[in-house]
């Protein structure tokens, strides 16, 4: 069992930087790949990013590369997703996963991948 524990979302004007962070429980956190998802209101939750549990392997969703990046701590259980240049269209609650299996490629896309999720942290962009 992994508990899964977002913090750091806010408000934040376009073109600004926010740094989510999610810290996990559980003794074997490094055996498992971590998830962020976004879910924008009245919309479908949709994928962010991805790191393997070795940090050896990190996967973006298009929209978001280049500006976001995610990276991992296993020392400290802990995942962070790094966001520069905001828009207004990333304004979602954010959401960390893990995953027991892992992913590679699109299949990070598929939520039904990740086994645990945080209650989300909500990050709102203004124009």
């Amino acid at each position: 069992q992994v508990q899964v524990v977002e913090s750091g979302g806010g408000l934040v004007q376009a073109g600004g930087s926010l740094r989510l962070s999610c810290a996990a429980s559980g003794r074997t956190f490094s055996s498992y790949g971590m998830g962020w998802f976004r879910q924008a209101p009245g919309k479908v939750r949709e994928f962010v990013a991805y790191i393997r549990g070795d940090g050896g392997f990190k996967y973006y969703r298009d929209s978001v590369k280049g500006r976001f990046t995610i990276s991992r701590d296993n020392a400290k259980n802990t995942v962070s997703l790094q966001m520069n240049s905001l828009e207004p269209e990333d304004t979602a609650v954010y959401y960390c996963a893990a995953s027991r299996g892992g992913c590679n490629g699109l299949g990070c896309y598929s939520d039904w991948r990740y086994d645990y999720w945080g209650q989300g942290t909500q990050v709102t962009v203004s124009s």
